[in-house]
C-alpha cells in the first residue's frame, strides 16, 4: 500500500512539473542564465563626501535614499538636500549632481518607459493635474518601505531574472499607484513627459539639418556615446537606422511628389555627386532616380 501510494506521489509530481515547467530551467546562476537581463533595481552606498558631477541622464530613474542625506542639483530640485526615506525621479535627459552629505545607502530605479502606471492615469495626470509650484521629495511610505527593503536582499547582481525583474516592476507600479496621490504622482509624470517630448522634438526639429548622426550630437550638446544611448531609449532604435530611414523616406516623397529636379534632390540629401545618388537609389530601392520617378509618374 505504501509503495502505491509513493507510485501515486510521484506520478502527481511528474504531472506537476509538465504543468508547471520550472521558471529557471535548471539553471540557478542567474548570472550566467540566457533568461538574465542588466538590473534595474539596484542597491548602492556612498561614503560621505562622495560626488558625481552634473551629467545628462541616460535613461530615467527613481532614487530612494534609505540612509543617510545627500545635496542633489538638477532644474527640478536645485540644490535641494534628499533626507532619509525620501525619493525623487530624474528623467531622461535631464542634468542631474549629488554629493552625499554623510554615508548614504540608496536604490535607483532605472527604466525607459513610464511604466509605472497605466496609460488612462497617466493621461489624466498631465491634463488635469498641475505640476508642483515647486518640486520637493516625495516620503517614503511604509508599504514602499518594505518593498525597498525586501529588493536589497536578493537584487544584488550585475544581472537578474527577467522573470524576476518584470514582477518587480509591476509590484513598484502597484505600490506607487495605490499608495500616493495624483499630486504626488505628478512630480513624477510631468518631468517624464516634458523631457522626453523635448528629445523628441529637438531630433524632428533638426534631423534634415545635419548629414551625419555626429553633427545632431553636437548641435544638441551631447557626446557621441550619450546621444546614443538616450536616442536609442526614447526611439527604440539605433540612430544611424532611424536616419537612414528618414532619409530613404524623404527621398522617395521628393521623387515622387516635388517638383525639383533629380540633381537637387541629390544635393538636398547630401550626395557629392550624381553616380553617388544613384548607387544609393539602386541599392536601397532597386531602381534609378529616373527609373524611380517615371515609375510613378507613368
Amino acid at each position: 500500500m505504501k509503495s502505491f501510494i509513493y507510485f501515486a506521489g510521484s506520478i502527481n509530481k511528474y504531472k506537476y512539473s509538465q504543468l508547471m515547467p520550472s521558471i529557471c530551467q535548471g539553471t540557478w546562476d542567474c548570472q550566467i542564465c540566457p533568461k538574465a537581463v542588466s538590473n534595474a533595481i539596484t542597491h548602492v552606498i556612498y561614503q560621505r563626501g562622495f560626488h558625481k558631477p552634473a551629467q545628462r541622464c541616460e535613461e530615467n530613474f527613481i532614487l530612494f535614499l534609505i540612509k543617510g542625506e545627500m545635496l542633489v542639483n538638477s532644474k527640478e530640485y536645485a540644490g535641494t538636500m534628499l533626507k532619509e526615506g525620501e525619493f525623487i525621479l530624474q528623467a531622461i535627459d535631464s542634468t542631474f549632481e549629488m554629493l552625499a552629505m554623510l554615508e548614504c545607502e540608496c536604490i535607483y530605479y532605472r527604466f525607459i518607459q513610464p511604466e509605472l502606471f497605466c496609460d488612462s492615469r497617466f493621461n489624466h495626470i498631465m491634463k488635469d493635474v498641475s505640476p508642483p509650484l515647486i518640486y520637493s521629495p516625495i516620503k517614503i511610505v511604509p508599504e514602499l518601505q518594505y518593498f525597498l527593503k525586501g529588493s536589497i536582499t536578493y537584487l544584488k547582481g550585475n544581472k537578474v531574472c527577467r522573470d524576476l525583474l518584470s514582477l518587480k516592476r509591476k509590484e513598484l507600479a502597484f505600490v506607487l499607484g495605490y499608495y500616493y496621490s495624483d499630486y504626488d504622482l505628478s512630480s513624477l509624470v510631468h518631468p517624464l513627459s516634458k523631457y522626453i517630448n523635448s528629445f523628441h522634438y529637438f531630433v524632428i526639429q533638426n534631423y534634415k539639418k545635419v548629414k551625419t548622426v555626429e553633427e545632431l550630437a553636437q548641435l544638441g550638446g551631447y557626446t557621441l556615446s550619450t546621444f546614443r544611448r538616450i536616442f536609442n531609449n526614447v526611439f527604440h532604435e539605433p540612430v544611424y537606422e532611424w536616419m537612414l530611414a528618414r532619409r530613404k523616406e524623404g527621398i522617395l516623397d521628393d521623387l515622387n511628389n516635388s517638383a525639383y529636379s533629380i540633381s537637387e534632390i541629390c544635393y538636398k540629401y547630401g550626395f557629392e555627386s550624381l553616380p553617388h545618388f544613384s548607387n544609393f537609389c539602386k541599392k536601397s530601392f532597386g531602381a534609378s532616380p529616373r527609373n524611380l520617378r517615371g515609375q510613378n509618374r507613368s
